[in-house]
């Protein structure tokens, strides 16, 4: 048996999300949004809750093409406010929908989000800091917020980067490392 992150627990959600996604470089900017969103929400509660919700994040936020969510309007908000499949937290709600648009409009200004979020470290791998935020989440997070995007602290972006494989913090002796 392969040895995991002590963070894993024997949920097999856990376990595929650890040794499928956590730490793999992303670049596909469906994913990369798909993330961000998910972290977003992830704010004050725990990753395996998430996790949980994903395929309902998935269905509700329209498999998360920014485009779609972009243009949701004020029906999509309550209609994502009834569903008791995802986290019903408006201002969660909100900042996805406007966190779409700017991610749009980064899109536009570096032709992909991925080229914008990987030239913050040259597209190199930062390898094991064992951090909650660090001086490179937030300079991404200082910029995220002036580009307008919401939910988007130093320690929600320090896990995003884990979550897109910027940064890998495998354990030393967990078989991913």
């Amino acid at each position: 048996m392969n040895k995991r992150c002590s963070w894993v627990t024997q949920d097999e959600i856990y376990i595929k999300y650890h040794d499928e996604e956590w730490g793999v470089p992303t670049h596909d900017d469906k994913e990369l949004f798909e993330m961000l969103v998910l972290e977003s929400f992830q704010a004050g509660l725990s990753w395996i809750t998430i996790l949980k919700k994903r395929e309902n994040f998935k269905k509700a936020f329209d498999d998360f093409d920014f485009i779609k969510v972009a243009n949701y309007d004020e029906d999509k908000v309550n209609e994502l406010l009834e569903n008791e499949g995802i986290i019903r937290h408006k201002g969660k709600i909100n900042a996805a929908i406007n966190n779409a648009k700017i991610f749009i409009e980064i899109q536009e200004e570096f032709e992909s989000f991925d080229k914008y979020i990987w030239k913050f470290t040259e597209e190199n791998i930062i390898k094991s800091e064992y951090l909650t935020e660090s001086d490179l989440s937030k300079e991404i997070s200082k910029d995220l917020k002036k580009r307008g995007m919401k939910f988007v602290g130093p320690t929600i972006i320090y896990s995003y980067l884990e979550s897109i494989g910027i940064i890998d913090n495998h354990e030393k002796d967990c078989f991913k490392f």
